[in-house]
């Protein structure tokens, strides 16, 4: 292609001038001085086609007319097709070597009539450069593929390697969120239940244990601080290390949506579920909602989250979406119902999503809520 520079090897540059050389040599071998000497200026030039193609077609075209060179007016000819694309540019110089071809040498206007009239001369003089320009044109089309197949592997290679990282990073982020928000609560309530118990025993050797148990627990605190700044600075720009979304981050979600919702939450749903319990229902509308955005546009919603005994149910309705909306153009990866539908059986519960006979779409949850608590112990006296 046009600008290429790397090394080629010695047969590519040297074999068509040899090819040329000898064509030219059994073609001069009876022919008079001007015919022999076009002939070899056109081989000479072709050393340099690859540079200057258009210059060399134009050096070897006076061998073509005088038929002592026809082979080197082809080679040119692939070359200016290999490395240009301009088709007006190729035409040109297509006719420009049919022309050569065609027109005799020494001109005689009999010769030239009889030639008008014979097809094979016509084929002849028309068809070998048409093969030569079509063929240059197939070689460069491949070479344009192959480059860019070869861009679009490296690209995705590097793709890959950028999602790798993004997902090791979403890893460690939520890893130090979960070590932050589980782990160091539950180390924290050790120390708590450690400090309550030397407060209120009175038994000297508990006291002591209850001392280490508190001073091993701070020490463990300490440590896990430092391990989730780790985990946080390898997992990139993720977001703080803010406390999961509960039941009572409902209403922000749902006037943030920016769709028309009918909500009816029961304020006192759930007010002893485990946390896991209210961030799969938080979790369940987010979803069921952000899908709504992404597939029926300015649809009106109907979002229910009640308590009925010891389970919590939670129901998104929404209609066919406006044909006059907009769709957002949100990427999709077809994983986030199937993310919940596991998230609520591992919870022991049940969940089903589908379409509705009106051409809206459901979304039903029910969550057991009578998952045991883990309440901090009072620290008085």
């Amino acid at each position: 292609m046009k600008g290429e520079t790397r090394s080629r090897p010695l047969w590519i540059t040297f074999g068509p001038v040899v090819a040329a050389a000898a064509d030219a040599a059994v073609a001069t071998a009876p022919m008079s001085p001007a015919p022999w000497a076009a002939s070899y200026v056109a081989v000479a030039a072709l050393l340099g086609r690859l540079r200057t193609p258009l210059s060399v077609l134009l050096i070897t075209w006076p061998g073509v007319f005088m038929g002592s060179s026809w082979l080197a007016g082809l080679i040119a000819l692939y070359t200016v097709a290999r490395l240009r694309s301009d088709r007006r540019l190729l035409v040109l110089c297509t006719l420009l070597v049919a022309t050569g071809n065609f027109l005799p040498y020494p001109l005689s206007m009999g010769e030239l009539a009889y030639r008008a009239t014979d097809f094979s001369s016509i084929e002849n003089a028309v068809g070998t450069p048409m093969a030569a320009a079509a063929l240059g044109r197939a070689i460069a089309l491949r070479s344009e593929l192959a480059a860019r197949l070869h861009e679009l592997t490296e690209g995705r290679a590097r793709e890959h390697r950028l999602l790798s990282e993004q997902v090791l990073a979403a890893e460690r982020a939520q890893l130090a969120r979960e070590m932050h928000d589980v782990v160091a609560h539950q180390v924290s309530l050790i120390s708590l239940q450690a400090g309550a118990l030397r407060t209120n025993t009175t038994d000297p050797a508990t006291k002591d244990t209850a001392n280490t148990i508190r001073t091993l627990a701070v020490r463990t605190l300490d440590e896990l601080r430092h391990m989730v700044g780790v985990l946080r600075a390898a997992g990139g720009t993720s977001g703080e290390l803010t406390p999961q979304p509960r039941l009572t981050d409902l209403p922000r979600l749902i006037s943030e949506s920016e769709l028309d919702i009918d909500a009816e939450i029961d304020e006192q749903a759930c007010t002893r579920c485990h946390e896991t319990v209210e961030r799969a229902a938080f979790r369940i509308v987010q979803e069921a909602l952000t899908n709504v955005r992404k597939h029926a546009p300015g649809a009106k919603v109907q979002v229910r989250v009640r308590q009925e005994n010891d389970e919590l149910q939670v129901e998104i309705h929404n209609g066919p979406a406006d044909p006059a909306a907009v769709p957002l153009q949100l990427p999709s990866g077809g994983h986030g119902l199937v993310g919940l539908s596991e998230r609520v059986h591992l919870l022991g519960g049940f969940f089903t999503a589908g379409p509705r006979a009106d051409g809206g779409f459901v979304v039903t949850a029910t969550l057991p809520t009578d998952m045991p608590l883990i309440t901090q112990p009072s620290t008085r006296g």
